[in-house]
C-alpha cells in the first residue's frame, strides 16, 4: 500500500527522509512511501511477548492468593470476595470427620453346586436366627444363597422386605469370603422358578449338617434351584463343626446390621434414656398373640379368655387348641403378668426410680393390667413416649421394624429382663453375652410362680419372699456358662443363639446347668 506524505509547514521536512527511514518507511522517488516489513513484524512480536509475560505474572499472583487463602483461612482474606468457589466459605473453619472406609474381605472362589432360596417364617428374631442358619448351610454346601424372603403372612402381617430391615449390601459384602449371596436369581433361573421348575420343601427341624449333605445337596445338584419354605429351628444347636457355629455367630453379630434409618433412631432412643440416667429394658411379653398362642389366661376376665380362645382357633398352624392355663402356668410355661413382674422386680431390689423401657407391642388389657407395675415403677417409658409421632410414622404397621428398635435399645440397656423366653429374649440374651456378659436377669418362672402364689395368699412374708426370689436368680444374671446339652431333646436344651459359647471366652467355664 502506498501513502502520500505532506510536508510540514515549519520547514523541517528536509530531514523527513532520514527520519522516516528510521521509523520504517521506504521513500519513493515521487514522494511516496511504503511500510517496511521491519515495522510490521518486530513491534508486533514485542507486544505479544509483553502480553504473554503479563498474563503469566497475573495468573501466578492469583494462584498464590488462592493458596494463601486456603492455607491461612478466611481471616487473612477477610472482606475479600472469594470468587473461585460456588459456595461462600463459612467464617469459622469446621473440622470434617470422614468415616473410616469399610474394607470387605476378598471373594471366596468355589464351584457352585446350585442356588438356595429361603422363605423365613415367624417374627423378627426367629427370622434373624434362621438367616444365620441358612448362611451356614449355604457355605457348607458350596451353593449360592439368594437374599432371604421375610414372612409377610404371619399374625403380624408385616410387608417389610429384607432391605427394609437389614443393610443388604453389608450382608452380601461382609460374607463374600464365605459364601456368594445374590439379591435375586439370574434371569434364566428366575424364569425356570416362575414356570415351577424348582424344588420346594420344608427341611426337618433341628437337623444336623449330615441331613443337608445327604438330602438337600443332591436336590440342588439335580434341580439347580431349591427353595426351603420354612426356616425356623432347622439346624441343630449342638454337634456341628466349630466352623459352622462360628459362622452363625459372625452372621448374627456382624453381617446382620439394621438399616441406617433404624440404627439412627435406635441410637436416639438410647441417647434420650442415657441423658436421664440408668435404664432397664423389660421385654414384657404380655401381648394378645402370645397369650392366645400359649393359652395363658391367668388374671384375665371371662370376656378376655373368650377373645383369646377365638383367636387361637382362627390360626390353623397353631396346633395346640385345648389348653389348661393354670397347669401351664405352674410348669413355668406362661409369660409373667405385669402384676407378677412388679413383685419380682421389687423382690430383686431393682431401684424403684429406675427408668423401665417397655420393649413390647400393645399390652393385653391395656392400662388396667399395667396399673400395679406403674404404681411400683412410675418411670415407665416406651419408644412412643420418647419420640415424636412423626419419627415413628414410617415404622407404623411394620412390626418387625418396630421390634428392631426394641432390639437395639435392649442391647444397650443396663439391665435386660424378659418375662418369657421367646425368640427375642433368647437372641438378645446371646447378643448381650457376646457384648461382654451384660447383666441379663433370666426369670425362673417355674420356681417364682409358686412363690408369688404363697406371698399373695399371705402364706409367705415379704422378706422371706424376697430372699427366696434372690436365691433362685443368683446364677441367672447372664453369667458365663456353657450350653446345656440334652441328646435327642433339642427343644428342652439350651438354644444356640441364647448362649453361643463357641464364640465367647469360656475356656475355664465347665458345663453347668445354671
Amino acid at each position: 500500500m502506498l501513502l502520500r506524505l505532506t510536508k510540514v509547514s515549519d520547514g523541517k521536512s528536509d530531514h523527513c527522509d532520514s527520519e522516516e527511514m528510521e521509523m520504517g518507511f521506504n521513500v519513493l522517488s515521487d514522494g511516496e512511501v511504503m511500510k517496511s516489513k521491519r515495522f510490521i513484524v518486530k513491534p508486533r512480536i514485542k507486544v505479544w511477548m509483553a502480553r504473554a509475560v503479563t498474563t503469566v505474572i497475573i495468573w501466578s499472583c492469583v494462584v498464590q492468593l488462592i493458596a494463601i487463602g486456603e492455607f491461612w483461612g478466611p481471616r487473612l482474606l477477610k472482606g475479600m470476595p472469594y470468587c473461585f468457589s460456588h459456595l461462600e466459605e463459612p467464617s469459622i473453619v469446621t473440622k470434617v470427620i470422614v468415616p473410616a472406609k469399610v474394607v470387605f474381605p476378598p471373594k471366596r472362589i468355589y464351584k457352585n453346586n446350585g442356588y438356595l432360596m429361603v422363605s423365613c417364617n415367624g417374627g423378627l428374631n426367629q427370622m434373624r436366627a434362621a438367616i444365620c442358619d441358612m448362611v451356614a448351610i449355604a457355605r457348607h454346601l458350596n451353593v449360592t444363597l439368594i437374599v432371604p424372603e421375610l414372612d409377610k403372612s404371619s399374625f403380624w402381617a408385616d410387608p417389610s422386605e429384607f432391605q427394609d430391615i437389614f443393610d443388604v449390601d453389608n450382608f452380601i459384602a461382609s460374607l463374600r469370603d464365605e459364601v456368594r449371596i445374590l439379591k435375586q436369581l439370574p434371569p434364566r433361573l428366575k424364569r425356570r422358578v416362575e414356570l415351577g421348575l424348582s424344588y420346594s420343601l420344608p427341611p426337618i427341624s433341628w437337623s444336623d449338617i449330615s441331613y443337608y449333605e445327604k438330602q438337600i445337596l443332591p436336590l440342588l445338584r439335580k434341580h439347580k434351584v431349591v427353595h426351603l419354605n420354612r426356616t425356623d429351628a432347622r439346624l441343630a444347636n449342638n454337634g456341628l463343626p466349630i466352623e459352622i457355629q462360628k459362622l452363625r455367630c459372625r452372621v448374627n453379630f456382624n453381617a446382620l446390621r439394621f438399616t441406617s434409618q433404624i440404627e439412627q433412631l435406635g441410637k436416639k432412643i438410647v441417647r434420650i434414656l442415657r441423658e436421664r440416667g440408668p435404664f432397664l429394658v423389660l421385654h414384657l411379653r404380655y401381648e394378645m398373640d402370645m397369650l392366645a398362642f400359649s393359652g395363658c389366661t391367668h388374671g384375665c376376665d371371662d370376656s378376655e379368655v373368650e377373645e383369646l380362645t377365638r383367636m387361637r382357633y382362627a390360626y390353623p398352624w397353631w396346633k395346640e387348641k385345648v389348653i389348661n392355663s393354670e397347669l401351664k402356668r405352674n410348669d413355668g410355661l406362661c409369660p409373667l403378668t405385669p402384676e407378677e413382674t412388679a413383685l419380682i422386680l421389687k423382690a430383686l431390689d431393682i431401684d424403684q426410680n429406675i427408668q423401665i423401657y417397655i420393649a413390647a407391642g400393645e399390652i393385653f388389657g391395656g392400662e388396667r393390667r399395667m396399673a400395679r407395675l406403674r404404681a411400683t415403677y412410675p418411670n415407665l417409658v416406651r419408644k412412643e413416649t420418647l419420640l415424636e409421632p412423626s419419627e415413628l410414622m414410617y415404622f407404623q404397621n411394620h412390626s418387625s421394624q418396630m421390634a428392631a428398635l426394641d432390639y437395639l435399645v435392649s442391647l444397650e440397656s443396663d439391665i435386660f429382663v424378659p418375662t418369657y423366653d421367646g425368640n427375642m429374649a433368647k437372641v438378645v440374651e446371646g447378643h448381650r453375652r457376646f457384648l461382654g456378659f451384660k447383666r441379663t436377669i433370666l426369670l425362673d418362672r417355674k420356681h417364682v410362680v409358686p412363690l408369688i402364689d404363697l406371698y399373695t395368699n399371705k402364706s409367705l412374708s415379704w422378706d422371706a419372699f424376697s430372699i427366696k426370689v434372690k436365691k433362685v436368680h443368683a446364677k441367672r444374671m447372664g453369667n458365663p456358662k456353657r450350653r446345656v446339652i440334652i441328646p435327642n431333646r433339642p427343644k428342652e436344651e439350651d438354644y444356640f443363639y441364647s448362649n453361643p459359647h463357641e464364640c465367647l471366652p469360656l475356656q475355664d467355664v465347665s458345663l453347668t446347668m445354671t
